[in-house]
């Protein structure tokens, strides 16, 4: 009772703060407008059309800002994820359909919450704006403003009222303190800007060089592919070949970084506001036991549902205990679910560039573009959704399952039933053992005597072929009668994993849970398609290498005839014939993949089929 009330005095306890995080997310938007607006004034559009207006006035100024790439950027890519992870405790007031600006009727719930997420997004817009902009020194001054700013109201928020009604003692630093760690993250971030920055613009150092379109693992990448394989693989330690393999050659973009961070941080908040639910919910209970327990002193007439009121009372504790318990494991298969999912990330986008489409079902071979790009704003939303609501079954499952286990083997030998808890247990695995003995022995007498031999030594198994042809149909038509039996286990048993496995993996938005054919019914995993596929399309070290030759060839002979450098040229050295040197350069292709000696189309009078008898002697030196 004293805790009860402890814990009633405690929910009661308010504090007004002087700031109002809600509040001051509406008047934040002002500064936020202003940094838009200057970085606008500040970036130059490439294409500006002449106008007869007052825009004229403007230039090439006022272009648009873009706060991330979210096809290829590579830079920058944990301070992008540390922005998303500030955003985090909106992000969960979205979620539980806290944050709502507009009183409307219940049918406009949906606009209501667009508008909301558009305002905050709106923002945070100058987080990712100030880390993006290619005016470094501007925009770290302006970024460590609007960082400072939010970070002050934050501390205060926590200063002024840091107990709760919820936790206790340091409640709102339990539920701010990974957004307080964000912004100190982006505080040193943009300080270190407007370090780098400063030098470059008192021309103290020279100015860094424009962005390549190609990066540095991209072209790793393209360069092992050309590169002759090794015959002997070097030798993977243990955490290499049983839990990650890092790869020099990829790299995960700055979205799924982000979505990294930000599910890894909602996941916490998310079992944070759990647990705080858990103990109004366990307040409630405690007082529904001491009016049981009340109910029992009291009442001496009625000795006969004392039985069931223990049963009851030991359903709640039980219930309690196993729901504490199972935090852990659910937190932990859904932390492992993040990191799972980039690992099938990587191998998913590396089966993609290698032309292999067979891990997908055959109608996403060729995915609708326009959802493919749809899927892009999608994916990073839907899969913090879905870790959080698969959290949330599969702590329900985990605690169903533990209580089960407690009333199956626990409790028994707390009751002093442990030897009538083991002869039920016997007898259930006996029967098991028989059930799935003799399923096992239809088959071994299946391919002992109903098939004939094997046709040669060197077969892993015998031939479709039937034998005993008349002992076969009397074997089959004793068994139907027993597999019709054994057919309402099956079913059961499958119904049982399908649940089983359909919740355990509900989290997972890269495999569908569906079964083969209604794939296109798991919206998660078309979202997971999609994304994948447009990275492919955009990000593909092949393409994009591709792409990074034409744009600097042209840029160089751009150049070239601007300078007159054919002249240069001429008078700096001797000149190489462009002939020959691809020419070589197909020589040394071919004799590095001399499988494409057969793709090749042979032209008479070219000597293809004399270069196709050298080529296997010149690979063997």
């Amino acid at each position: 009772m004293l805790a009860v009330s402890a814990r009633t005095r405690q929910l009661n306890v308010t504090c007004d703060s002087s700031v109002d995080r809600e509040v001051f997310l509406h008047y934040s938007l002002i500064p936020s407008l202003f940094i838009i607006l200057v970085l606008s004034f500040l970036q130059r559009r490439k294409n500006c059309r002449q106008r007869n207006d007052t825009f004229y006035l403007l230039g090439d100024r006022f272009g648009i800002i873009v706060p991330l790439d979210f096809l290829g950027t590579f830079s920058n890519r944990w301070s992008y994820g540390v922005a998303f992870g500030a955003t985090a405790n909106k992000i969960m007031f979205l979620f539980s359909e806290g944050y709502q600006p507009l009183e409307v009727p219940q049918w406009a719930q949906a606009f209501v919450l667009f508008i909301g997420g558009m305002e905050v997004g709106l923002s945070y817009f100058p987080f990712f704006a100030c880390l993006s902009s290619e005016f470094r020194l501007v925009s770290s001054i302006l970024g460590f403003s609007y960082s400072l700013i939010w970070f002050v109201v934050t501390i205060l928020q926590i200063a002024e009222c840091p107990h709760g009604q919820y936790l206790g003692r340091f409640e709102t630093l339990v539920f701010y303190w990974p957004s307080l760690l964000c912004l100190g993250f982006l505080l040193g971030r943009f300080l270190y800007m407007f370090i780098k920055a400063l030098p470059i613009r008192l021309v103290l150092e020279p100015q860094t060089k424009e962005k390549s379109l190609l990066e540095a693992h991209q072209a790793e990448h393209v360069k092992r592919l050309l590169s002759k394989p090794q015959l002997h693989e070097r030798e993977k330690s243990w955490f290499q070949t049983r839990v990650y393999e890092w790869d020099p050659c990829f790299q995960f973009p700055s979205r799924m970084i982000g979505t990294l961070v930000l599910a890894s941080i909602c996941l916490y908040l998310f079992i944070v506001i759990e647990f705080c639910v858990f103990l109004l919910v366990k307040d409630q209970l405690d007082v529904f036991e001491d009016r049981l327990q009340s109910y029992l002193a009291h009442m001496n007439e009625t000795e006969t549902l004392t039985p069931v009121i223990l049963q009851v009372q030991e359903l709640i504790s039980v219930t309690k205990g196993v729901w504490v318990v199972a935090v852990l494991p659910a937190s932990l298969t859904c932390v492992s679910y993040l990191f799972h999912i980039l690992a099938c990330y990587r191998k998913h986008m590396k089966r993609l560039w290698a032309g292999d489409k067979h891990f997908l079902p055959q109608k996403f071979h060729r995915p609708s573009s326009a959802a493919s790009v749809v899927a892009i704003a999608r994916y990073s939303g839907w899969q913090i959704a879905y870790i959080l609501w698969g959290y949330l079954i599969i702590h329900v499952v985990q605690s169903l399952c533990g209580v089960m286990l407690m009333y199956s083997l626990v409790l028994p030998i707390l009751h002093h039933q442990g030897l009538e808890m083991l002869r039920g247990l016997a007898v259930g695995v006996l029967t098991l053992s028989i059930v799935v003995g003799l399923m096992i022995l239809q088959v071994w007498i299946a391919g002992s005597f109903f098939l004939q031999p094997k046709l040669s030594t060197a077969d892993t198994q015998k031939p479709l072929a039937l034998n005993n042809r008349r002992a076969f149909h009397n074997f089959n038509y004793f068994l139907f009668f027993y597999n019709v039996l054994l057919g309402l286990g099956a079913c059961l048993s499958r119904l049982l994993i399908s649940c089983l496995l359909g919740t355990w993996l509900i989290a997972r938005i890269d495999r569908t849970i569906m079964q083969s054919g209604y794939e296109g019914a798991d919206m998660g995993f078309n979202a997971w398609v999609g994304m994948l596929f447009v990275d492919h399309y955009h990000t593909n070290p092949v393409l994009v290498s591709f792409c990074h030759i034409l744009v600097t060839s042209h840029r160089d002979r751009k150049l070239q005839k601007t300078l007159k450098y054919c002249y240069l040229n001429q008078a700096a050295g001797p000149r190489f014939s462009a002939r020959a040197r691809t020419r070589w350069l197909l020589l040394q292709t071919l004799i590095n993949n001399p499988r494409l000696v057969m793709l090749r189309k042979s032209k008479s009078g070219h000597g293809s089929q004399e270069f196709t008898q050298i080529l296997p002697t010149c690979s063997d030196c």
